[in-house]
């Protein structure tokens, strides 16, 4: 069973509540977020999820657009980079034109994961390197999905926010198919070998 590496700003999402992202296979992680109850989110606790989750993944992107072995990975993560800081971005400026003030959810450990995250991505050269990397965003980008679709946008109460949301999560689902694809690509190209 593979491990994955979910920071717990995306466990957040789905959950509205911190979980060691390390310590579940993603299939335990889903029974969990499922099963979970998670407490009433306001807007601005989404805001800061919201930008949390843009913010680890414009890390891993920049990690993999310098480590990547690969063009392919490290075009990816200047990609998927540029598009969670645009996205980030838009966030942060709806907010202040809101007046809201991003709020993170109580006992957010979020920071904490997502450096446990980068570690791991950080001890991994190569092949090892790119596996992981590919690993954790299809991994990562599924529980946004999962999150905005069943968290997020039933509990927005903002129009332009939720707006906002809509207009983006389509993206989320395109850097998971990329990711996913080229991890497929990557695996069948190491069977060649």
């Amino acid at each position: 069973m593979r491990r994955t590496l979910v920071p717990a700003a995306v466990v957040a999402l789905a959950a509205a509540i911190a979980v060691p992202a390390t310590a579940h296979t993603a299939a335990a992680r889903a029974r969990h977020d499922t099963t979970a109850v998670a407490p009433a989110l306001d807007d601005a606790t989404i805001v800061a999820i919201f930008d949390a989750a843009n913010t680890a993944d414009i890390e891993t992107g920049k990690l993999a657009a310098k480590r990547g072995s690969t063009k392919a990975v490290r075009d990816l993560g200047a990609m998927f980079a540029r598009d969670h800081e645009a996205v980030r971005q838009q966030g942060r400026d709806l907010a202040k034109k809101l007046g809201v003030t991003p709020t993170p959810p109580k006992d957010d450990t979020s920071a904490a994961e997502q450096a446990k995250v980068m570690a791991t991505l950080r001890a991994k050269h190569g092949a090892d390197f790119d596996k992981a990397y590919l690993e954790h965003e299809v991994a990562f980008h599924k529980a946004v999905i999962d999150a905005v679709t069943k968290t997020l946008l039933p509990a927005i109460k903002n129009q332009e926010l939720k707006d906002l949301v809509t207009k983006v999560a389509p993206a989320f689902q395109a850097h998971m198919l990329a990711a996913q694809h080229l991890e497929e690509q990557l695996a069948e190209a190491q069977g060649a070998k």
